[in-house]
């Protein structure tokens, strides 16, 4: 085995308990929607990730290999990033629900076109779905979502200690199957807006067929546009209510990944 010694004796340990303690809530940072934005500096995250490790080495008994660059050491360091970056993917499907009915809101309205460099990945993405991704952040902040995030991450100790941090087929699963949630999520967020775009569309096609000389293309097209937008004026109201189900869905959803 390979072990590192300075000659500190105690503090030695301490530290190196302290820097395996951060694997795994740095990788359920990195992982996270929010926390694992391009736009929050590595700084702020290694602090972030610094303050809650020293409470946690506070609060639990948590032990580091003897070793950490021996080969059950770099297990040990593999299954807590294993299990920070399972928590952190469940969030990140759920931020994923608005996107996906950005997208088919979007193509009804003959705006898939209008894109926008996604801040939290760098990609780009609907313009409509950054709109939504802002609403569904504003929530999850203004009800706590981050602070309960921070403590599943927290209690994640206590049902896999260092040593067995292997999830397993079923939990593995479970995250899996977060996906056709989601799914389901997007079409009740997408649903209101695309029905009234589909009557549009259909009253559209119809005076198209009674009034051949009117071009279906600069009809349809601006009126999909203003009641796309009029629907979601007047489905905004419900909006929050929502994506106040969809955080607390999704950290319910976390807490059955690590529930015993």
């Amino acid at each position: 085995m390979i072990h590192l010694n300075f000659g500190l004796g105690p503090v030695e340990a301490e530290f190196w308990r302290w820097l395996f303690v951060m694997t795994r809530i740095g990788a359920a940072l990195l992982a996270a929607p929010f926390f694992g934005a391009n736009g929050v500096p590595m700084q702020v995250r290694v602090i972030v990730t610094g303050a809650v490790a020293v409470l946690v080495c506070g609060w639990s008994n948590v032990t580091a290999p003897e070793a950490l660059l021996s080969a059950p050491g770099l297990l040990a360091i593999g299954g807590e990033v294993l299990v920070g970056l399972a928590l952190g993917f469940v969030l990140q499907i759920a931020f994923a629900a608005p996107v996906v009915a950005a997208e088919v809101i979007g193509a009804g309205m003959g705006m898939s076109i209008a894109t926008a460099a996604d801040p939290n990945t760098g990609a780009h993405s609907p313009a409509l779905g950054q709109y939504y991704t802002v609403v569904l952040t504003l929530v999850f902040l203004g009800l706590g979502g981050h602070l309960l995030f921070l403590d599943l991450v927290v209690k994640s100790y206590a049902t896999f200690p260092p040593g067995h941090t292997w999830l397993g087929p079923e939990r593995l699963g479970m995250i899996a199957g977060y996906g056709s949630e989601m799914l389901l999520t997007a079409v009740a967020i997408a649903l209101p807006v695309t029905l009234i775009l589909l009557l549009v569309q259909l009253a559209a096609g119809m005076l198209s067929r009674t009034a051949p000389a009117l071009n279906l293309f600069s009809l349809g097209l601006p009126a999909g546009v203003l009641a796309g937008i009029a629907a979601l004026i007047v489905s905004a109201p419900l909006l929050p209510d929502v994506m106040a189900e969809l955080t607390a869905t999704a950290l319910h959803q976390a807490e059955a990944v690590i529930a015993r």
